[in-house]
């Protein structure tokens, strides 16, 4: 394998900074969480419309009914994703919001056991329950400050599982899809779902700021085509736990940008839950390339 052009990091170090950024954007958007979701996949499919249709669009010949049924359904649950987490935004902190919403790696434990018989361990465990303990401290610090908080947290944890579900079907279907494909069909997908749920709940498709325009816009841009297109770069050169690892500090990052752009205090509970967290996340994350490591030395 040829050495890349650019050190892996530092496409790595940017795409985190896109997607912390993320609900800052959404923060600063003053429309509904469903037409904020709605105007980030479907701009984001727009945008990929022209290189899919020039070179990919021969791909959907291949295409089984298989993968068609589980790139639909991998649209809909990041849809739905983006609804929750979105909405979550309107009840909770972004330092809440986007702690419980990284649990992703731990709610994969689960499903990547059950469909690609991926190894548990205790030590993975022990790391599931750390980051769950560290989820009730944000919980009962928001429960503390209202109600509201705490149900914007729970509707974070729930974007958390359908964001998870996603991915899980991505581990499979991306063996057999290239990656524009893939990307341009979910989030066609997800813009048609989401089209209907705004008709559903009748919020208006027209009549906002110009700045809200131009919040869909970077939705799009950054956190979408820039900051996942670079991880799925960087994993030709590095493993997908380096990503992994950076992402943890999405919350960081997001956490810093509010409280100084929306100036939004960071508690004591939520400062503790957090590093609770990824201390969690973290420790599962270096058991798993722990195991892949004596995997690759029993092989050889």
């Amino acid at each position: 394998m040829n050495k890349p052009l650019i050190h892996p990091y530092i496409p790595i170090a940017l795409g985190v900074l896109t997607v912390g950024l993320s609900a800052i954007f959404v923060k600063m958007a003053t429309a509904d969480a469903g037409i904020i979701a709605f105007y980030r996949m479907f701009f984001s499919a727009v945008i990929m419309l022209p290189l899919f249709f020039i070179s990919y669009r021969n791909e959907l010949q291949t295409l089984t009914a298989r993968d068609w049924l589980y790139t639909a359904s991998s649209g809909l649950f990041l849809a739905v994703h983006f609804i929750l987490w979105f909405e979550s935004l309107n009840y909770t902190s972004v330092a809440s919001s986007t702690v419980l919403v990284t649990l992703q790696p731990i709610f994969a434990l689960a499903g990547t056991a059950l469909f690609f018989k991926e190894i548990i361990t205790g030590k993975m465990l022990t790391a599931v329950f750390i980051a769950l303990t560290g989820s009730f401290i944000i919980s009962w610090g928001d429960f503390q400050v209202s109600g509201a908080a705490l149900f914007g947290d729970l509707l974070a944890l729930l974007a958390c599982l359908f964001v998870t579900a996603y991915l899980l079907i991505g581990q499979n279907v991306r063996k057999r899809i290239s990656l524009v494909t893939y990307t341009f069909l979910v989030y066609s997908v997800s813009s048609v779902a989401l089209f209907f749920y705004v008709l559903i709940t009748q919020e208006p498709f027209f009549g906002y700021p110009t700045a809200d325009w131009g919040w869909f816009l970077a939705l799009a841009i950054l956190p979408n085509l820039l900051g996942h297109t670079l991880f799925n770069w960087a994993v030709k050169w590095v493993s997908t736990n380096v990503v992994s690892i950076a992402i943890l500090f999405e919350p960081v990052l997001a956490s810093i940008a509010a409280y100084f752009v929306l100036h939004e205090k960071i508690t004591v509970l939520q400062l503790g839950g957090a590093i609770v967290v990824l201390t969690g996340v973290l420790l599962f994350v270096v058991d798993i390339k722990a195991i892949k490591k004596k995997l690759f030395l029993k092989n050889t």
